[in-house]
C-alpha cells in the first residue's frame, strides 16, 4: 500500500485506538480484566428496560420498524426528533430554538471530526486556523481529529489544591489569549477525563471571549444535562449563538446506537449536514426513534435526574472510598474533585516512572486503565504533570474496582521501592 499522509495520519497508533482495542477485548469476555479503561456506560437494569420496552414497541408497530430500518432520513437527521429536540430544549432552558438549529450524526465523535476540521486547518486565504482548548487536560477523542498537524491547541489548567489528597483544575484565564489563527474555543463538560464541571461563571466567561472574537465556543455535553445528567454539582447547560453544543445517546445506555447531536447556529448544521451527506449520506435511525417518545413526554429527564445520575454519584463515592483504602496515607497521591461524568483522575506526583509504564504494568496484573498522557496534547511545552495521572472509570462493577485500587497501590508501591534500592517501604 502506498500510504498518503491522510492514511499516515489516521492509520498510526493513538491513545483512542488503544483504549477503544482495549474496551472492545476487555468487554468480549475472552480476557479477564478489571475494567477501569474505556468509557462504556454501566448496564443500569431500569435503564436497559426502559430500551427493552421500547423494542418491543417498535416491532409491535409495523410502521414504526420500517421507519426505523428501512428508510434513508435527511442528512441533517430525522425531522421529528430535530423537531422534538427543539421542543425540550425551548421548554426547558428557553433557548428559542427550532429544528434548522439541530444536527444529528453517527455518534459525537464524528461529530467532532466535522466540527474540528471545519473550524481548523488551511484557509482559502493559505492563513492557518486553530481550535484551543483552554482547559488541558481534555478528552483523549479529540487529539487525532484534526486532519491537518497543529491545527489543535491547548492551555494548561491551573491547579488548586482543594483539600487532603484531593484537587481541582481551572482555566487559567489570566494567561488565556486569543490570537489571530484561532477559530474557536473547545472543552468539555463535565470534563473527560477528570471529572470536571466548569461553573456557570466560567461558562459566562468563555463565551463572553468567544464573542468577543467572533469566534464559537463549542462544549462537549455528552454527560451533561438534561440527558444523561450525570453531574454532582447544580449548573445549568448554556447555549447562545456563539455556542455550538453537542450531546450524545451514549451515556443514556446506548453507546452502540451511535447518535449524536448538535446544536447550533443555522450556518453551523448546514454545514454539518452537507459534510453528513457526503461522508454518510444519513446517519442513523435507531437510536432517534428509540429515544423520541421519551423526549416528547419528558420521561428522558426523569430517567436522568432519577435513575442515572443517582446511579453514578453512587458508584463515585464508593469508588473514591476504595482509592482512599487502598492508597492509604504512605503512598502521595491526588485525585480530581469527582462532579461529574464517570471517572476519577488520578494524579501520582512522586510517580518514578510516566503513566504510560504504569499501565502496561497495570495491564500485565488485569488491571485495565487510561495513561493520561493522552490528555495533554497541543501544548507548547512539555508538561511532567502529563505522566503522572491515570484515568479511572467507576461505571461498572465497584467490586471489581476495590479490587482494582488495591492492585494499583501495590503496583505503585512496588515502583516507589524499587525507586528507592528496597528502602521506600
Amino acid at each position: 500500500m502506498k500510504m498518503t499522509r491522510f492514511a499516515q495520519r489516521f492509520s498510526k497508533k493513538t491513545g483512542i485506538l488503544e483504549l477503544m482495542d482495549d474496551l472492545g477485548q476487555a468487554m468480549d469476555g475472552r480476557t479477564e480484566m478489571r475494567m477501569l479503561g474505556g468509557g462504556n456506560p454501566a448496564h443500569i437494569p431500569e435503564v436497559n428496560e426502559v430500551w427493552r420496552r421500547r423494542m418491543r414497541e417498535i416491532l409491535a408497530n409495523g410502521a414504526e420498524f420500517e421507519e426505523t430500518l428501512a428508510n434513508y432520513d435527511t442528512p441533517q437527521g430525522k425531522h421529528a426528533f430535530l423537531e422534538s429536540l427543539a421542543n425540550l430544549f425551548n421548554k426547558e432552558f428557553g433557548w428559542n430554538i427550532t429544528s434548522k438549529n439541530v444536527a444529528v450524526t453517527n455518534g459525537s465523535q464524528t461529530a467532532f471530526f466535522l466540527l474540528l476540521n471545519l473550524l481548523s486547518g488551511t484557509r482559502v486565504d493559505g492563513g492557518m486556523n486553530r481550535v484551543l482548548f483552554p482547559l488541558c487536560p481534555e478528552y483523549i477523542g479529540y487529539a487525532d481529529q484534526s486532519v491537518e498537524e497543529g491545527a489543535l491547541v491547548s492551555l494548561p489548567a491551573s491547579i488548586e489544591l482543594t483539600r487532603k489528597n484531593f484537587f481541582k483544575y481551572h482555566v487559567d484565564f489570566d494567561n488565556l489569549h486569543i490570537g489571530p489563527d484561532i477559530s474557536a474555543l473547545c472543552v468539555s463538560r463535565p470534563t473527560n477525563p477528570t471529572g470536571n464541571v466548569l461553573t456557570d461563571e466560567e461558562v459566562r466567561h468563555l463565551t463572553s471571549i468567544a464573542g468577543r472574537n467572533d469566534i464559537p465556543l463549542i462544549i462537549d455535553n455528552a454527560y451533561g444535562a438534561p440527558f444523561p445528567n450525570i453531574l454532582f454539582k447544580d449548573v445549568k447547560p448554556y447555549w447562545d449563538d456563539h455556542v455550538i453544543l453537542t450531546m450524545s445517546l451514549s451515556k443514556l445506555g446506548l453507546p452502540s446506537v451511535r447518535t449524536g447531536i448538535v446544536v447550533a447556529d443555522e450556518a453551523v448544521i448546514e454545514a454539518v449536514s452537507a459534510c453528513n451527506a457526503v461522508i454518510s449520506l444519513a446517519s442513523g435511525t435507531v437510536g432517534q426513534v428509540l429515544v423520541r417518545p421519551l423526549i416528547d413526554s419528558g420521561d428522558i429527564l426523569r430517567l436522568s435526574h432519577e435513575v442515572i445520575q443517582p446511579f453514578y454519584k453512587e458508584r463515585s463515592i464508593l469508588a473514591v472510598e476504595s482509592m482512599q483504602e487502598a492508597f492509604g496515607e504512605d503512598i502521595p497521591y491526588r485525585l480530581h474533585e469527582a462532579e461529574g461524568a464517570l471517572f476519577l483522575w488520578l494524579w501520582l506526583p512522586e510517580l518514578p516512572i510516566t503513566s504510560a509504564q504504569l499501565y502496561e504494568r497495570l495491564k500485565d496484573r488485569g488491571v485495565l486503565v487510561v495513561s493520561g498522557h493522552y490528555f495533554f496534547y497541543g501544548l507548547d511545552d512539555p508538561w511532567d504533570h502529563a505522566d503522572q495521572c491515570l484515568r479511572l472509570s467507576y461505571a461498572q462493577d465497584p467490586v471489581k474496582f476495590k479490587e482494582a485500587a488495591l492492585i494499583m497501590a501495590d503496583e505503585v508501591r512496588r515502583v516507589m521501592d524499587e525507586k528507592a534500592g528496597g528502602r521506600w517501604r
